[in-house]
């Protein structure tokens, strides 16, 4: 389960930042997950608890936002999102190899006292 790795570098970087802000809890952690990151967000919730254990976010709240895919035709210049794993233009039927956006993993906020 490589959530528990993903999750521990993040509480360190979370907890880096709440040190520097002279907090001394965190309330939430927002991340945003892309669909197609290979991470899972159950997973990532159960590595949460795992990991916050003892720290002074042992009673932060996980906030999960997930992130469609979207592809790019340059065939047809637009922007699409794709159904399933087969990243093809719904318009043209061209498969696509640009992906926007969805295979990030991103902490986008945090909330401390």
């Amino acid at each position: 389960m490589h959530e528990l790795g993903l999750l521990e570098n993040t509480l360190e970087l979370a907890l880096g930042y709440a040190q520097q802000q002279g907090a001394s809890q965190i309330h939430r952690l927002t991340l945003r997950v892309g669909q197609l990151s290979g991470v899972m967000p159950e997973a990532l919730r159960f590595a949460f608890d795992v990991v916050v254990q003892g720290t002074i976010a042992a009673n932060a709240e996980l906030e999960i936002e997930t992130i469609p895919a979207i592809c790019y035709c340059p065939t047809c210049q637009q922007d699409f999102q794709p159904p399933d794993w087969i990243y093809e233009c719904p318009d043209c039927h061209q498969l696509c190899t640009q992906l926007l956006q969805g295979r990030d993993l991103e902490l986008v906020s945090l909330e401390v006292s």
